[in-house]
């Protein structure tokens, strides 16, 4: 499992040494709190809290609500004490992402942990879309900004489906807010005062993924000493969300459509049948016919959540909404930064409707982020984009020197628009195009091969570096012929 940086907050020192010493030995760093307040000034540069529910002054659920609402990426375990699993289990439906009980075993405790860093790198590469949900000032429904032909598609199937029992199915790819749509569906329904229950599939190892789902019973396995219920029984009354479904593995899945198609599981180790009442929403970034015919998901799983499925389309296809989005997206950032950026330049929005956006919305909060927190101006300008991201980089307009070598044109030639028209004809036999993507190429490479060199080759500090997901920083090297520098 990759080191993580760890924050434990608890006001007993014993269990803190305790813990401390565990993680450390594991080989992860350790950031302490002795109180609630402590720990939520220490929210901002960790991968995982670990916090006793009941602290004086601001408890655990305090902390759990300052994480989900500042820093809803960083998952949240909870310590109870024996006996108070119940409080557990509401710190779960509000958001938390798992409990151990005291007094724990370290094998129980470690894989708890595990799962909990798993899941904080899933939110790395997708993170939580907090600056995505419409407010007053934004055109959208749903908590969904946007007011383009393809979002107003998908408004209508919120609105005639999400008080329905029937499953949905949200497809698209990632970064365009597939979680949104899930909550949106749940919050629009009579089922909104009941838990809205998520977890991403990829993130849990294969060998957890049953108990994980239904629960397990006190002895099931090593490091079972007491029983815990699973993610379906947390959701009963309400909506359980699965993220990346098409990561299940096969040899689970005839016990997720057993229990889809009859309401009713047994835990881990245990004889009795449990019925509850979900209502089941699904996503993925996968093609899952493809994955039928490759034989990685079964055929009748598949219509069984597909009974109502929503197509959310990439952002390069609604370049209309950008307007919109880069509004929002703007006042929000000048909250969290402590921004005053009144708006955005015309030659400035149109580069950001002109880019591809391979990385969909997620993409471009992260290059806003950025513009926003180096821009010196009231408003965010061409050039601040360029300083934020490569990808909006000027191409150098160069001439040909009689010695065969390149030189810049001037401002003044720059000016002269036949000047520059003249001196293209002369770069190269290639298109402008070309020369601009060649370019591109040239500065990805230079600014990956310098993250990679500062950090020995870890693949997950470079793209912290470089403020990119993993995945997109592994496909990028993959296209650059990088790979080999991966450690």
């Amino acid at each position: 499992m990759q080191p993580a940086k760890i924050l434990v907050a608890d006001d007993e020192q014993n269990l803190r040494r305790v813990l401390v010493a565990l993680l450390r030995r594991d080989g992860h760093e350790v950031v302490q709190a002795a109180s609630g307040l402590e720990a939520m000034e220490r929210l901002s540069d960790v991968d995982v809290v670990i916090t006793d529910l009941r602290m004086p002054g601001a408890d655990g659920m305090e902390v759990l609500r300052t994480a989900s609402k500042h820093h809803p990426h960083v998952p949240v375990i909870m310590i109870t004490a024996y006996g108070s699993v119940g409080q557990a289990v509401e710190a779960i439906k509000a958001g938390a992402f798992d409990y151990i009980e005291k007094p724990f075993e370290q094998d129980s405790i470690r894989a708890t942990i595990n799962k909990a860093i798993g899941q904080a790198a899933a939110n790395r590469i997708a993170p939580q879309q907090t600056l995505y949900a419409a407010d007053l000032d934004a055109r959208g429904r749903f908590g969904l900004v946007g007011e383009s032909a393809e979002m107003q598609a998908i408004f209508s199937v919120i609105e005639r489906v999400a008080d329905t029992p029937s499953t949905v199915l949200i497809t698209g790819e990632s970064g365009t807010g597939k979680e949104l749509v899930a909550k949106a569906l749940h919050e629009q329904s009579s089922r909104n005062n009941e838990p809205f229950i998520k977890i991403n599939c990829a993130a849990i190892p294969k060998t957890l993924m049953e108990s994980e789902l239904f629960g397990y019973e006190k002895g099931a396995f090593t490091g079972a000493t007491t029983s815990k219920p699973g993610r379906f029984e947390l959701a009963d009354g309400g909506t359980l969300f699965l993220d990346e479904i098409g990561e299940i593995p096969v040899e689970m899945q005839v016990k997720l459509l057993r229990a889809i198609q009859e309401s009713e599981f047994e835990r881990v180790g245990g004889l009795k049948t449990i019925k509850v009442d979900v209502r089941l929403v699904t996503a993925t970034n996968r093609d899952l016919e493809q994955e039928i015919q490759r034989g990685n998901f079964r055929e009748d799983l598949y219509y069984r959540l597909n009974v109502v499925p929503i197509q959310i389309p990439p952002l390069r296809k609604r370049t209309g909404d950008i307007p919109l989005l880069v509004q929002h997206i703007i006042k929000k950032f000048n909250e969290r930064l402590r921004k005053n950026i009144s708006g955005i330049a015309d030659d400035a929005l149109a580069a950001l409707e002109a880019h591809s956006w391979p990385g969909n919305i997620r993409e471009l909060e992260n290059v806003l982020e950025r513009t926003i927190l180096f821009c010196k101006g009231e408003r965010i300008e061409r050039a601040d984009l360029q300083l934020a991201s490569a990808a909006f980089e000027a191409p150098v307009v160069a001439r040909t020197t009689s010695s065969g070598g390149m030189s810049p044109l001037t401002e003044d030639e720059l000016e002269d628009e036949d000047a520059v028209a003249a001196e293209l004809a002369g770069v190269t036999s290639g298109s402008l195009k070309e020369i601009v993507r060649a370019e591109t190429s040239r500065v990805e490479r230079e600014l990956i091969v310098k993250a990679l060199d500062e950090t020995g080759g870890n693949v997950t500090q470079a793209a912290r570096l470089l403020k990119i997901s993993r995945k997109s920083l592994q496909m990028k090297m993959k296209e650059l012929g990088l790979r080999d520098k991966e450690a």
